[in-house]
């Protein structure tokens, strides 16, 4: 499983709620399109946690890099469907840090 981590903050937030909306619909577009296998939003709680990455944490994971490639390449067209999801997610955003994780070991890992 691969799995992209997202950090950030929010412009406003007196809109978290709205927020988090944005995020559901977005990411149940793209996992109900099968363009994700999965995702979850998490907030900092009582303030615990690096404050350089960010309050809120949002977690996709793909069943492999080509699955989520293909996604990226979808969003990348910032267009129809896909796009009227983004904007409201995107346009709430700050402070955007991000990383690619992996489970480890690798399945395809040969051991001695």
């Amino acid at each position: 499983m691969n799995y992209y981590d997202m950090w950030v903050n929010i412009k406003d937030s007196r809109k978290d709620l709205e927020f988090a909306e944005a995020v559901r619909a977005y990411l149940d577009y793209l996992k109900n399109q099968g363009m994700i296998a999965g995702w979850t939003l998490k907030r900092r709680k009582f303030g615990f946690g690096p404050e350089s990455l960010g309050e809120f944490n949002i977690t996709v994971w793909a069943e492999n890099l080509a699955q989520l490639d293909a996604a990226f390449s979808h969003v990348a067209t910032r267009s129809g469907e896909v796009e009227r999801l983004h904007i409201p997610e995107y346009a709430a955003v700050t402070d955007f840090k991000s990383a690619l994780w992996r489970d480890f070991p690798d399945p395809e890992r040969v051991r001695p």
